[in-house]
């Protein structure tokens, strides 16, 4: 009879679970969350996996791809889908998770998900860093600006560059205030230099990468955004259809269908939440600003003046994820008419 297993991953020691057929608990451990530790405990049990799962998560990608390259049956499982099936249990242990994920492989009811490369991890790795540094810079300033209005001192409109100076002149005569300032400046001046660090490394690797200059050839999309698409998408292939890209980064409306009640939502908001802002944001730029004609900035307008400019920017969104899947399964670059073309990039 066939066995399957359920492995519930935490930081220290994984939760083992193996069900027969029938759905009997055959045995349970808790192993090392090493992915040799792992591999050697289902060689020591002896009998074949028909299917070994495990829930998407930090340390998952990481055990998934050792423990496929050894030629075991795991399936990197999609979060949602296990929490929901989880949910209705009263008691939540780690040795139960692992039970009901495989039972769930046992019974077929799970949806595996895409384990990305390492080059793909690294571009996320970088992208995820340097948006950090970014948002962490902000949170200094707006914390300086709100010490100083305390004490009647308006920082008002600054640049970037002279953002520093303006809080150094406010602060002058105080000495509390200054030496608070002159600490978080230097904090400030940190984050800037190596989020600039940062953004050199990423557009290096834009550059050198064919398929980011293939997608910069679409209005709207820049380096940044090309490069967030490229990695989140990884391996083109695994979508048959590009019109199936929306949907996997949430751009596309939720249905709820009982009875006589039919709703028709907003976007479901699942997936890259990265991918999903970039893409708005190159929908934003294409809607607001003056780009070469395009049969893609046309037609938002339609949509505009049908539904409003939020809508559009969304559909937009939707749309430039589906001409960018195009670009990067055909290896043609976007003409300012709508239509692919040959690309010699």
């Amino acid at each position: 009879m066939d066995q399957y297993a359920g492995l519930d991953v935490s930081l220290e020691y994984t939760s083992v679970c193996i069900v027969d057929g029938s759905g009997r608990v055959l045995r349970e451990a808790k192993v090392l969350s090493e992915p040799d530790a792992l591999i050697g405990w289902f060689k020591d049990h002896g009998a074949p996996m028909a299917r070994i799962g495990l829930e998407a998560g930090p340390l998952s990608q990481w055990l998934f791809a050792d423990m496929e390259e050894a030629g075991l049956p795991v399936s990197l499982l999609e979060t949602r889908y296990v929490r929901g099936a989880l949910k209705a249990m009263t008691i939540k242990t780690d040795r139960k998770d692992a039970m009901s994920i495989a039972q769930l492989m046992r019974m077929g009811w799970f949806r595996p998900v895409h384990c990305k490369s390492l080059a793909a991890q690294e571009v996320r790795s970088l992208l995820t860093a340097r948006k950090l540094l970014q948002s962490k810079r902000i949170d200094v300033e707006m914390s300086l600006r709100g010490v100083l209005r305390g004490f009647g001192l308006k920082v008002g409109v600054t640049t970037p560059r002279t953002f520093a100076s303006r809080i150094r002149e406010l602060t002058n005569s105080h000495d509390v205030l200054r030496e608070i300032a002159d600490a978080m400046l230097k904090v400030h001046e940190v984050m800037i230099k190596q989020c600039k660090n940062l953004e050199n490394r990423i557009m290096r690797q834009s550059r050198n990468d064919k398929r980011v200059r293939l997608l910069m050839t679409t209005p709207g999309v820049g380096a940044l955004t090309a490069l967030t698409f490229v990695s989140a998408i990884d391996d083109v292939n695994r979508f048959s259809s590009s019109r199936m890209v929306g949907a996997h980064f949430g751009l596309t409306p939720r249905k709820y269908q009982s009875g006589e009640t039919d709703v028709t939502g907003g976007i479901s908001k699942v997936g890259d939440h990265g991918v999903r802002t970039a893409l708005y944001e190159a929908a934003n730029v294409i809607l607001t600003r003056p780009v070469k004609s395009s049969e893609l900035k046309s037609w938002a307008h339609g949509v505009a003046k049908r539904s409003g400019m939020k809508k559009a920017k969304v559909a937009l969104a939707r749309k430039l994820a589906v001409v960018l899947h195009k670009i990067l399964k055909t290896g043609t670059a976007f003409s300012p008419t709508g239509s692919l073309r040959t690309a010699s990039v």
